[in-house]
């Protein structure tokens, strides 16, 4: 395997001086791929996420490596974010880091305008005294990019997002709703990260050699989801 390392060390000053320069509504992150458990190697302006060094790989991150979208395109702009850290919801754009056509680094702008929309509230407020209060809440955005500190929260929310789309718990499901949604996570990347297997059988009350088996399966068929009665 090629050595990276100068290449991604560039990529960690150019964090801090965009850091510096883009002012403390951005965070900036940059992501060594290498290590998707701890994939955050520098990291400017952390407070507004509430990340610091060593954080996960988003599920943004990890499904644009399972889908691999970096070979058609070189960043994707304009996707939403949440910190389930601090609650802020986010603005991010992303810049692909490639080496001889490797998807080596992530490099995540993240602007927080919570303080404008206050501002602009303020001043609609002037002209008309009802606008904050008729104000509907946003709906999160299905894609929305989720922010963690640490990997098994990435997975325990990938588990509930699946979970809340089918309107189950994990004490409700069929074997057929199970199979499915381990078929989304794998199809989200859920699995590269360590003790996903682990965590997510847990989460679905089934054993991890089941996990394994379903996910042979998605290959075996080529990702489509294997039927209850192949079990």
């Amino acid at each position: 395997m090629t050595d990276n390392s100068a290449i991604l060390q560039e990529y960690v000053k150019l964090t801090e001086f965009l850091g510096i320069v883009l002012g403390s509504d951005y965070e900036v992150a940059f992501y060594d791929l290498a290590n998707p458990d701890h994939s955050v190697i520098a990291i400017a302006n952390g407070f507004v996420s509430g990340r610091e060094k060593g954080a996960p790989l988003t599920n943004m991150a990890l499904s644009i490596l399972k889908d691999k979208s970096y070979e058609d395109s070189d960043y994707r702009i304009n996707s939403s974010g949440l910190s389930l850290i601090t609650g802020k919801k986010l603005h991010s754009n992303t810049f692909f880091v490639k080496h001889e056509g490797e998807l080596i680094g992530l490099l995540s702008v993240n602007f927080d305008d919570s303080r404008y929309k206050a501002a602009a509230s303020q001043v609609m407020s002037l002209i008309n005294t009802q606008y904050s209060e008729k104000q509907e809440a946003v709906p999160k955005p299905i894609d929305t990019d989720e922010y963690n500190t640490l990997p098994e929260a990435v997975t325990s929310e990938a588990v509930a997002r699946e979970l809340a789309r089918k309107g189950v718990t994990p004490d409700r499901l069929t074997q057929e709703e199970r199979i499915e949604i381990i078929a989304a996570l794998e199809a989200q990347g859920i699995f590269l990260l360590k003790g996903a297997v682990k965590d997510v059988a847990s989460a679905l009350k089934c054993s991890p050699p089941s996990i394994y088996r379903y996910i042979a399966q998605l290959k075996t068929l080529g990702g489509q989801c294997p039927s209850a009665s192949q079990d």
